[in-house]
């Protein structure tokens, strides 16, 4: 059997397992969230996303004036989310 039949056949099993992971921890009760809570888990997924777009940015600038830029942006979001 061929090498790529084999890691395909494990990248299937290790969807099946996560599909059931999934279906696992949706069966689970969930405590209700607070207003407050909702408010600051928002502001965690939202500030987490500007920091993976903003490494990505960073990334592909090639102006150092952006990069210094990109840098400072990243550092105010580490900041932000580091005291939620």
């Amino acid at each position: 059997m061929c090498y790529r039949a084999v890691m395909a056949r494990g990248w299937e099993s290790k969807s099946i397992e996560s599909q059931q992971e999934d279906a696992r921890s949706e069966s689970l009760p969930r405590r209700e969230l607070s207003a407050a809570e909702r408010v600051r888990v928002q502001r965690r997924v939202m500030l987490e996303l500007a920091l993976t777009q903003t490494q990505a940015e960073l990334q592909a600038a090639c102006r150092s004036a952006h990069r210094e830029m990109l840098r400072l942006k990243l550092d105010a979001l580490k900041a932000e989310l580091g005291t939620l």
